[in-house]
């Protein structure tokens, strides 16, 4: 099994000047240390006006100041928010291909929708459509990044024109694509398009097993790619907190996952929300006795001792699962004692997992292999353009030869004349190259 570490860059009230400033410094120490110790994956969401839960409006900037910090860690978003509003599908394919060039081509490209009132209503997206909004652009992002040129596409959620949109990823065709998965039923359309399920459910190892069974089963009988390629996997979302004394561990992550399940609720399920003024910790601390425990679900079982991490981790092992993402950054975890505990999981658990990975990984391509063979049979690709039909362009300065230069600046004149000549010997370029195919 491989595992990851997970942001929200979550900031609980009240704050004070240059907290954002060391959240996102710490974070970055974060990832540099997880690289150096051999977690494989950082992954990064996408929310917006989510204050204190999430202040992650910007992955892409992040992942790529990691990609200069880090040599083998995986940089995942996860996830890009989909529906246009949020981010046009040529942006996108853009955002990924350039941070796949800058990493060396290390990018996992996760996806969704949303969910929250505050981030749809934010980008007048009509909620009942965000579903078919993201299926309608995650196809054409991986045409967009698959294809020269991308023979463009009249949709109902975004129109574009014949482009080649460059630059290209280093991973080919595109890098792995993943899906949020909440539930089963997002598991299943995971698997029936060959997509990654980034799993936060916080489900426990029985039923992890069931989602794991569901979800291969459905991809062996039923996937038919969006992508240019499939990417069978499974990642599940844990807590996190390792520490030689149970208690030390039980003390320094669960009030921090804690708030990590009460914001998300504010936000997703219960919350009244006044933009700038609803203090979400402040809510939190008044009602936290009187929940209990009761609000981290299954959830906690990441948080422990070496020991009680290395059993819990083995029983998503055994059911399948494909990574393990730790939710270590939430609340007001300290970042000395993120880091602490991060280098023991490293030195006493990550062991005995990296040893059965190479292996683990060459049983599932062999067991996988006919059945991707006939998923990317079952592809429906969009068209590749013959030359003969892909649609010429001109500039727009096209009309420079209509324009009276007489009063202009001399300075703009000459640039216009200088214009007007390398038009002349273009022209004949193209002349004698027409006469030529003659």
């Amino acid at each position: 099994m491989k595992f990851g570490i997970f942001y929200e860059h979550q900031l609980p009230r009240p704050w004070d000047d240059g907290q954002e400033l060391k959240l996102f410094q710490d974070a970055l120490d974060q990832v540099e240390l997880a690289d150096r110790i051999g977690i494989d994956h950082a992954w990064e969401v996408e929310h917006h006006f989510l204050e204190e839960y999430s202040h992650s409006a910007a992955p892409e900037v992040f992942l790529a100041a990691a990609s200069q910090r880090t040599k083998q860690i995986r940089l995942g978003h996860g996830i890009v928010l989909l529906p246009p509003a949020y981010n046009p599908p040529a942006r996108v394919a853009e955002r990924i291909a350039t941070l796949d060039l800058v990493s060396n081509g290390r990018v996992d490209f996760g996806t969704g929708e949303s969910a929250s009132r505050m981030e749809l209503e934010g980008f007048g997206i009509n909620p009942a459509e965000r579903r078919a909004m993201w299926r309608e652009s995650i196809e054409q992002i991986a045409n967009m990044m698959a294809m020269d040129p991308y023979p463009g596409y009249q949709g109902k959620y975004f129109s574009m024109p014949v482009r080649n949109v460059v630059p290209k990823p280093v991973q080919k065709p595109h890098p792995p694509m993943w899906v949020a998965c909440s539930n089963r039923d997002t598991i299943h359309l995971a698997a029936q398009m060959g997509l990654g399920a980034l799993t936060f459910a916080f489900v426990d190892p029985a039923e992890a097993r069931h989602w794991v069974t569901d979800y291969y089963e459905t991809f062996k009988r039923e996937c038919v790619p969006v992508g240019h390629a499939v990417n069978p996997n499974i990642a599940m979302v844990s807590s996190f907190s390792c520490h030689p004394d149970a208690q030390e561990a039980i003390r320094r992550g669960t009030d921090g996952f804690r708030f990590f399940q009460f914001a998300l609720g504010h936000f997703y399920a219960f919350g009244k929300h006044m933009p700038g003024r609803t203090n979400i910790w402040e809510r939190y601390e008044a009602v936290r006795d009187e929940m209990g425990l009761e609000v981290l679900g299954e959830g906690t079982g990441g948080i422990g001792t070496p020991r009680q991490l290395r059993e819990h981790l083995r029983t998503f092992a055994d059911a399948g699962v494909d990574q393990a993402v730790f939710i270590q950054q939430g609340g007001k975890n300290r970042h000395e004692h993120i880091c602490e505990d991060l280098e023991l999981f490293a030195r006493e658990v990550m062991p005995e997992f990296k040893a059965e990975e190479e292996a683990r990984l060459r049983r599932k391509e062999e067991e996988l292999a006919p059945y991707v063979e006939a998923a990317m049979q079952r592809k429906q690709r969009m068209a590749e353009l013959r030359d003969d039909q892909i649609p010429q362009f001109e500039a727009y300065g096209f009309s420079i030869a209509e324009i009276d230069v007489s009063s202009l600046p001399e300075a703009q004149q000459r640039r216009i004349a200088l214009m007007r000549r390398m038009r002349e010997i273009v022209a004949r370029f193209d002349e004698r190259t027409a006469a030529s195919r003659r």
